[in-house]
Protein backbone atom coordinates (compact mmCIF):
# COMPACT_ATOMS: atom_id res chain seq x y z
CA UNK A 1 0.00 0.00 0.00
CA UNK A 2 1.29 3.45 -1.25
CA UNK A 3 0.59 6.75 0.80
CA UNK A 4 1.31 10.26 0.60
CA UNK A 5 3.89 12.07 3.07
CA UNK A 6 2.14 12.70 6.35
CA UNK A 7 0.33 15.73 6.85
CA UNK A 8 3.14 17.94 7.35
CA UNK A 9 1.04 20.88 8.93
CA UNK A 10 3.13 23.82 8.07
CA UNK A 11 2.26 26.57 10.19
CA UNK A 12 2.15 30.13 8.32
CA UNK A 13 5.53 31.31 9.57
CA UNK A 14 7.26 27.75 7.65
CA UNK A 15 4.63 28.26 4.05
CA UNK A 16 6.36 31.75 4.32
CA UNK A 17 9.38 30.36 4.91
CA UNK A 18 9.15 27.07 2.11
CA UNK A 19 7.60 29.93 -0.25
CA UNK A 20 11.16 32.22 -0.17
CA UNK A 21 13.15 28.95 -0.40
CA UNK A 22 11.23 27.82 -3.84
CA UNK A 23 12.19 31.34 -4.78
CA UNK A 24 15.27 31.79 -3.62
CA UNK A 25 15.81 28.00 -5.55
CA UNK A 26 14.30 28.96 -8.50
CA UNK A 27 16.99 31.78 -8.69
CA UNK A 28 20.11 29.53 -8.26
CA UNK A 29 18.95 27.10 -10.70
CA UNK A 30 18.83 29.05 -13.39
CA UNK A 31 22.71 29.72 -13.28
CA UNK A 32 23.95 26.47 -12.06
CA UNK A 33 20.45 23.78 -13.02
CA UNK A 34 20.60 21.95 -9.48
CA UNK A 35 17.58 20.46 -10.60
CA UNK A 36 15.79 20.11 -13.97
CA UNK A 37 14.30 22.82 -15.92
CA UNK A 38 11.26 20.67 -16.03
CA UNK A 39 10.80 20.22 -12.44
CA UNK A 40 11.04 23.94 -11.32
CA UNK A 41 7.73 24.35 -11.27
CA UNK A 42 6.86 21.45 -9.69
CA UNK A 43 9.49 22.15 -6.84
CA UNK A 44 7.16 21.91 -3.79
CA UNK A 45 5.06 18.52 -4.98
CA UNK A 46 8.61 16.52 -6.26
CA UNK A 47 11.58 17.45 -4.42
CA UNK A 48 10.56 19.24 -1.00
CA UNK A 49 7.65 16.78 -0.68
CA UNK A 50 10.17 13.68 -0.92
CA UNK A 51 12.32 14.99 0.96
CA UNK A 52 10.18 15.88 3.81
CA UNK A 53 8.71 12.05 3.41
CA UNK A 54 11.45 10.79 6.29
CA UNK A 55 8.32 12.59 8.07
CA UNK A 56 6.78 9.28 7.79
CA UNK A 57 9.35 7.71 10.23
CA UNK A 58 9.93 10.57 12.47
CA UNK A 59 6.36 11.38 13.17
CA UNK A 60 7.58 14.96 13.77
CA UNK A 61 9.92 14.10 15.93
CA UNK A 62 10.78 16.86 18.75
CA UNK A 63 13.56 15.66 20.38
CA UNK A 64 17.16 17.28 18.98
CA UNK A 65 18.75 14.78 16.52
CA UNK A 66 22.23 14.77 14.36
CA UNK A 67 21.40 14.15 10.50
CA UNK A 68 23.78 13.38 7.77
CA UNK A 69 22.50 14.03 3.90
CA UNK A 70 25.42 12.22 1.82
CA UNK A 71 25.27 13.10 -1.00
CA UNK A 72 22.65 16.50 -0.99
CA UNK A 73 23.41 17.87 -4.26
CA UNK A 74 21.06 21.39 -4.38
CA UNK A 75 20.40 20.41 -0.93
CA UNK A 76 17.75 17.96 -0.95
CA UNK A 77 16.67 16.36 1.46
CA UNK A 78 18.75 18.43 3.87
CA UNK A 79 17.50 21.82 3.53
CA UNK A 80 14.14 20.71 3.53
CA UNK A 81 14.71 19.02 6.90
CA UNK A 82 16.41 22.04 8.48
CA UNK A 83 13.61 24.24 7.10
CA UNK A 84 10.96 21.63 8.89
CA UNK A 85 12.69 20.56 11.90
CA UNK A 86 14.32 23.45 13.41
CA UNK A 87 15.80 21.36 16.28
CA UNK A 88 17.59 19.26 13.98
CA UNK A 89 21.51 19.60 13.47
CA UNK A 90 21.78 19.01 9.78
CA UNK A 91 25.40 18.16 8.15
CA UNK A 92 24.81 18.31 4.38
CA UNK A 93 27.56 16.30 1.79
CA UNK A 94 28.49 16.69 -1.46
CA UNK A 95 31.69 16.54 -3.23
CA UNK A 96 30.35 19.06 -5.94
CA UNK A 97 31.60 22.59 -4.97
CA UNK A 98 29.23 24.46 -6.54
CA UNK A 99 26.45 22.72 -5.47
CA UNK A 100 27.27 22.67 -1.59
CA UNK A 101 27.99 26.82 -2.07
CA UNK A 102 24.50 26.71 -3.14
CA UNK A 103 23.43 25.00 -0.24
CA UNK A 104 25.30 27.49 2.67
CA UNK A 105 24.07 30.25 0.51
CA UNK A 106 20.46 29.50 0.67
CA UNK A 107 21.08 28.39 4.34
CA UNK A 108 22.44 32.11 4.89
CA UNK A 109 19.44 34.04 3.10
CA UNK A 110 16.77 31.81 5.07
CA UNK A 111 18.48 32.43 8.34
CA UNK A 112 18.82 28.86 9.12
CA UNK A 113 21.32 28.07 12.11
CA UNK A 114 20.73 24.33 12.27
CA UNK A 115 22.71 23.38 9.18
CA UNK A 116 26.04 23.26 7.98
CA UNK A 117 27.13 22.16 4.16
CA UNK A 118 30.79 20.14 3.71
CA UNK A 119 32.33 19.72 0.51
CA UNK A 120 33.81 16.42 0.47
CA UNK A 121 33.66 12.77 -0.63
CA UNK A 122 31.53 10.80 2.02
CA UNK A 123 34.05 8.11 2.75
CA UNK A 124 36.82 11.59 2.84
CA UNK A 125 34.91 12.45 6.25
CA UNK A 126 37.03 12.86 8.81
CA UNK A 127 37.62 10.31 11.36
CA UNK A 128 35.17 12.00 14.21
CA UNK A 129 32.59 12.11 12.28
CA UNK A 130 32.29 8.21 12.77
CA UNK A 131 29.52 6.87 14.66
CA UNK A 132 28.64 10.81 15.71
CA UNK A 133 24.90 10.81 13.76
CA UNK A 134 21.77 9.69 15.02
CA UNK A 135 20.28 9.43 11.30
CA UNK A 136 22.21 9.48 8.23
CA UNK A 137 19.93 10.29 4.59
CA UNK A 138 20.59 9.78 1.28
CA UNK A 139 18.53 10.63 -2.00
CA UNK A 140 19.22 9.75 -5.50
CA UNK A 141 22.77 9.92 -5.07
CA UNK A 142 24.37 5.94 -5.51
CA UNK A 143 23.09 2.18 -5.78
CA UNK A 144 22.57 1.00 -2.71
CA UNK A 145 25.41 -1.12 -1.52
CA UNK A 146 27.52 1.93 -2.54
CA UNK A 147 25.79 4.88 -0.15
CA UNK A 148 25.55 2.03 2.90
CA UNK A 149 28.98 1.72 2.91
CA UNK A 150 29.33 5.55 2.86
CA UNK A 151 26.85 6.50 4.75
CA UNK A 152 26.62 3.27 8.00
CA UNK A 153 30.38 4.22 9.99
CA UNK A 154 29.06 7.68 10.47
CA UNK A 155 25.53 5.92 12.40
CA UNK A 156 25.77 5.77 15.97
CA UNK A 157 25.11 1.80 17.26
CA UNK A 158 21.68 2.03 17.16
CA UNK A 159 21.09 4.68 15.03
CA UNK A 160 19.33 4.50 11.80
CA UNK A 161 20.16 4.95 7.50
CA UNK A 162 17.33 5.75 5.61
CA UNK A 163 17.97 5.94 1.44
CA UNK A 164 15.31 7.19 -0.69
CA UNK A 165 14.55 4.91 -3.47
CA UNK A 166 12.31 3.72 -6.90
CA UNK A 167 10.20 1.26 -6.86
CA UNK A 168 13.64 -0.86 -7.89
CA UNK A 169 14.27 -0.83 -4.40
CA UNK A 170 14.01 -4.25 -3.84
CA UNK A 171 16.45 -5.36 -6.70
CA UNK A 172 18.96 -2.67 -5.43
CA UNK A 173 18.44 -4.96 -1.89
CA UNK A 174 18.86 -7.99 -3.16
CA UNK A 175 22.56 -6.92 -4.43
CA UNK A 176 23.48 -5.43 -1.22
CA UNK A 177 22.86 -8.19 1.02
CA UNK A 178 26.71 -8.69 1.63
CA UNK A 179 26.95 -5.19 2.36
CA UNK A 180 24.02 -5.14 5.31
CA UNK A 181 25.90 -8.21 6.42
CA UNK A 182 29.33 -7.00 6.71
CA UNK A 183 28.44 -3.28 8.04
CA UNK A 184 26.62 -4.87 11.06
CA UNK A 185 23.18 -3.36 10.04
CA UNK A 186 19.21 -4.50 9.45
CA UNK A 187 16.75 -3.43 7.27
CA UNK A 188 13.92 -2.43 9.64
CA UNK A 189 11.34 -0.99 7.79
CA UNK A 190 10.38 -0.33 3.93
CA UNK A 191 7.52 2.78 4.28
CA UNK A 192 6.24 2.99 0.73
CA UNK A 193 4.76 6.66 -0.51
CA UNK A 194 3.87 8.71 -3.22
CA UNK A 195 3.90 12.25 -3.99
CA UNK A 196 1.31 15.00 -4.72
CA UNK A 197 1.44 14.59 -8.75
CA UNK A 198 -0.61 13.41 -11.08
CA UNK A 199 0.50 9.54 -12.30
CA UNK A 200 3.30 9.85 -9.33
CA UNK A 201 6.39 7.46 -9.58
CA UNK A 202 6.04 4.84 -6.38
CA UNK A 203 9.15 5.65 -3.99
CA UNK A 204 10.24 3.91 -1.23
CA UNK A 205 11.86 4.68 2.57
CA UNK A 206 14.52 1.84 2.69
CA UNK A 207 14.82 2.35 6.76
CA UNK A 208 17.80 0.22 8.58
CA UNK A 209 19.38 0.20 11.62
CA UNK A 210 22.93 -0.11 13.04
CA UNK A 211 22.83 -3.17 15.68
CA UNK A 212 26.68 -3.37 16.07
CA UNK A 213 29.91 -1.10 15.26
CA UNK A 214 31.11 -0.61 11.66
CA UNK A 215 34.72 -2.53 10.73
CA UNK A 216 37.04 0.72 11.22
CA UNK A 217 38.31 -0.28 7.59
CA UNK A 218 35.33 1.05 6.46
CA UNK A 219 34.53 3.25 4.75
CA UNK A 220 36.51 2.33 2.06
CA UNK A 221 38.54 5.53 0.53
CA UNK A 222 39.42 7.41 -2.50
CA UNK A 223 37.01 5.84 -5.04
CA UNK A 224 37.30 2.58 -4.06
CA UNK A 225 33.55 2.29 -2.78
CA UNK A 226 32.20 2.44 -6.52
CA UNK A 227 34.98 0.60 -7.84
CA UNK A 228 34.73 -2.58 -5.48
CA UNK A 229 31.28 -2.40 -4.02
CA UNK A 230 30.76 -5.07 -1.27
Amino acid sequence: MYIEPSNLNLTEEKKELFNKFIKEFSLYNEKINLISKNDINLLFEKHICDSLAVNLFLKNADKSLKILDIGTGGGFPSLPIAMYYENFEVTAVDSIKKKINVVSEIAKKLDLKNIQAICERAENLPNNCKNSFDIAVSRAMAELRIILECAIPYVKEGGYFIAYKSIKAEEELSKAENAIKILRVKLVDKIKYSLPLENSPKRVLLVFKKVKDTPIIYPSKNGIISKKPL
